[in-house]
């Protein structure tokens, strides 16, 4: 089944041309039978895409090949997790290691210990830290351990910022003009049936607007136990907070009492100290997963000595018990450990001016092709924004994402010539990458845009 048309690009050293007219029978083959026995046909919403999804079928690097036998620059990552690409050597020499000895336990083991020695060696802001499965997870108990904490029912999140499936986190995620109000972000459901409840216990703060930010969060001090935020959200187009804007959470949450979660799931590819250490403000708790499961799934909470008590059993029930059968998977452990022992300071700058070059480099290409367009992001991530509007905040990359169509197409174009970003536009660079994959990239980015605008004129 053909999905769409799309212009013969030259591959160079990369493979043979794609046809002008790709085809994915496999994949489509496969859709039909999934959605007999899942619904939608898979258990990811993030990875649909009309009319049927393209099937992996291994990967090796920074490659990765469909179940149609096709090949792609894969500038995806799943969705930023794979900081070493795919299979990496290293990694699978330490998960095979262990898979010889056993999966999992009714015990603690020695790699749970030796990685949490790893990462809060690495982070002044990590003095003791307690993994989960999933960065959804680590956000959920991170709040939990703030309520704990402070005795406070409430939470204070940005709009537009996703923070996982936990219902408080979710809310004013998708927040639209029509729920606005004034200056004011509302609290409102991204899920049909959330219970009013949950909207009431948490209070939305604009992203990027401190003075209005300040103002809500004196308003409820009372009853606030946190404030979360992303430093670089995805979801609100990879726009950068400001220094000004993190630097008055954390002078009012401390003069507060209440806890500043940083949210790194995301984000803590932006250096050796994550983005705390890139933006230099130091939260009381941090939520990490992804990279550092070396393709694993995982999530962690990290913070103080103090609040990190919260989880603490040696006095009797600690104030915020903390369970789960596959917590500090050894799998997960030994792969994680190997994954960010491979990633030293060097290697965390090479991937960044990697990350300069992909993002200038798609100016340039916006620039030179005339088309309206701009790119966000930081270290070793960049989004795509079929706009030139100014971003500062959600609300404003809500009004960029009007060219859904147009991104649309250029993604399409990119992956039916062999590339692979997110459907919003997102990409996330690997350690196997050089300036030969990220200048592969580019070329096929140009055309792209060239092929887009022949589109709209048409």
């Amino acid at each position: 089944m053909k999905r769409h048309a799309t212009m013969e690009v030259s591959l160079g050293n990369f493979g043979t041309d794609i046809m002008s007219e790709p085809t994915y029978e496999t994949s489509s083959a496969l859709f039909e039978r999934a959605t007999e026995y899942l619904p939608g046909g898979n258990s990811r919403t993030t990875v649909w895409a009309a009319p049927f999804p393209v099937y992996a079928a291994s990967g090796e690097g920074c490659w990765l090949t469909d179940v149609d036998g096709r090949r792609y620059l894969d500038l995806l990552n799943n969705y930023t997790s794979l900081l070493h690409g795919h299979a990496h050597p290293v990694i699978m020499d330490a998960v095979r290691g262990q898979l010889d000895i056993g999966t999992c336990f009714p015990l603690p083991t020695k790699s749970e210990v030796d990685f949490a020695e790893l990462l809060c060696g690495r982070v002044p802001g990590f003095e003791q830290i307690r993994y989960a499965n999933s960065g959804s997870e680590a956000v959920m108990i991170a709040l939990k351990a703030a309520r704990a904490h402070t005795g406070r029912p409430k939470i204070a999140k940005c709009e537009g910022s996703y923070h996982g499936s936990y219902d408080f986190a979710e809310v004013s995620l998708d927040s639209a003009p029509d729920t606005w109000g004034n200056a004011e972000p509302k609290s409102v459901p991204y899920s049909a049936g959330t219970p009013q409840s949950v909207l009431d216990e948490v209070v939305v703060i604009p992203f990027n607007h401190p003075e209005e930010s300040e103002r809500i969060l004196r308003a409820n001090a009372a009853h606030l136990s946190c404030v979360l935020i992303d430093p670089l959200p995805n979801r609100g187009g990879l726009i950068p907070a400001t220094r000004e804007f993190l630097e008055t959470l954390r002078r009012v949450t401390t003069e507060l009492g209440m806890l500043l979660i940083f949210d790194e799931v995301i984000s803590f590819r932006l250096g050796f100290e994550g983005a705390q250490g890139a933006f230099g403000v130091t939260p009381d708790l941090t939520t990490i997963a992804k990279i550092i499961g070396g393709g694993f799934p995982v999530g962690a909470v990290a913070g103080s000595r103090d609040v990190m008590a919260v989880f603490d059993p040696r006095r009797g029930k600690p104030l915020a018990p903390h369970g789960g059968t596959f917590n500090a998977n050894p799998v997960t452990m030994v792969a994680g450990q190997a994954a960010m022992t491979l990633m030293t300071q060097d290697e965390f700058k090479r991937l960044d001016l990697l990350g300069d070059r992909i993002r200038d480099g798609a100016a340039q290409a916006f620039a030179d092709t005339g088309v309206d367009g701009q790119i966000t992001g930081m270290g070793s991530l960049f989004r795509i924004h079929m706009s030139s509007t100014p971003l500062i905040d959600y609300r404003a990359s809500l009004a960029a994402a009007t060219q859904a169509p147009a991104l649309a197409r250029v993604v399409q174009y990119l992956q039916d010539n062999g590339v692979l970003i997110a459907p919003t536009g997102l990409g996330a660079l690997s350690t196997p990458m050089t300036e030969v994959e990220i200048d592969h990239f580019l070329e096929i980015f140009k055309s792209a845009l060239l092929h887009n605008a022949t589109r709209s004129a048409a």
